[in-house]
């Protein structure tokens, strides 16, 4: 073997074998074969495997002084639950925000829909509730209030019964008033949120007959299949997006469970108008004088 060859072979040899530091050494001349073997042997039999230390942290030493760290600024634990529910919120926003693309379809388009004000309007307003809920009762004046206000707004009713037996016959025959074009679904909603003590299949069934409705055929299609699976889809898309209370409120990108005031519904529907979303993003410019 030509000794350049043989000189280059261990070179190579010694850096995968980890001898590197032969390289720091000066190559004497005349290097014959076996003279290079003689290095080999003696850096493999000499060399030592390289070991690593690692500093163990003692507890009773790091502990106080985290405890020290934590007590000289409590203002450090606020900072970081702010930190986190500010992390969990837009996670949760984003998880929600994904839920209701999805389920578009369900929400807006489903032939059981109610829909009341500008069925062309820029922004929809959907309502989940039940006849019982008292707090449904109580946002009724401002459904109608943002109804009045609002020409672009379009408002969709989802019948929700989930509190009674009595909100589920009512919710039936709510479904075949629905369906009636001759009666005034928005009327009858009204008086029936207006009548006194538990609704139920029984008062839905007066309030559709004193409107003009027939009791007896009421009677006989709300066990039917077609108010049935009009209540069940909702029950269905509740499911889909965690929905377990009434009222509940979807505008745009927001599901906004709970009763909420009518500033802040409409600051929702305004914010959907601005930026497409019911939270707009805040921009601060700062001015040099």
């Amino acid at each position: 073997m030509p000794r350049l060859t043989l000189v280059l072979a261990l070179l190579v040899g010694l850096l995968a074998g980890g001898f590197g530091v032969l390289l720091m050494r000066p190559v004497p001349m005349g290097l014959d074969e076996a003279a290079v073997r003689s290095i080999i042997g003696q850096m493999s039999s000499s060399q030592e495997p390289m070991q690593q230390s690692v500093a163990a942290i003692d507890p009773e030493t790091l502990n106080p002084m985290i405890e020290n760290y934590l007590m000289g600024d409590p203002s450090i634990l606020d900072r970081m639950s702010t930190k986190l529910n500010e992390t969990k919120l837009v996670a949760q926003r984003a998880a929600q925000k994904a839920a209701l693309e999805m389920h578009s379809a369900e929400i807006y388009d489903d032939p059981g829909n109610v829909v009341l004000g500008n069925p062309d309007g820029d922004v929809t307003l959907v309502e989940m509730f039940d006849y019982n809920c008292g707090y449904c009762r109580q946002a009724l004046p401002d459904l109608a209030t943002l109804l009045a206000e609002d020409p672009n707004l379009r408002v969709i009713l989802k019948e929700f019964p989930i509190l009674s037996e009595g909100s589920v016959e009512a919710a039936r025959v709510a479904v075949l008033v629905n369906r009636d074009p001759s009666i005034s679904y928005w009327d009858f909603h009204q008086q029936l949120f207006s009548s006194r003590g538990q609704v139920t299949g029984d008062t839905a069934l007066q309030v559709a007959e004193s409107m003009g409705m027939n009791r007896v055929n009421l009677m006989l299609n709300m066990g039917g299949t077609m108010p049935a699976e009009t209540i069940t889809k909702v029950y269905d898309l509740a499911k889909e997006l965690k929905i377990s209370g009434t009222p509940t409120y979807i505008i745009g990108d927001e599901l906004i469970p709970g009763a909420v005031s009518i500033d802040r519904l409409r600051r929702s529907i305004a914010n959907m108008r601005t930026c497409g979303s019911t939270v707009c993003a805040t921009m601060v410019t700062d001015t040099a004088g």
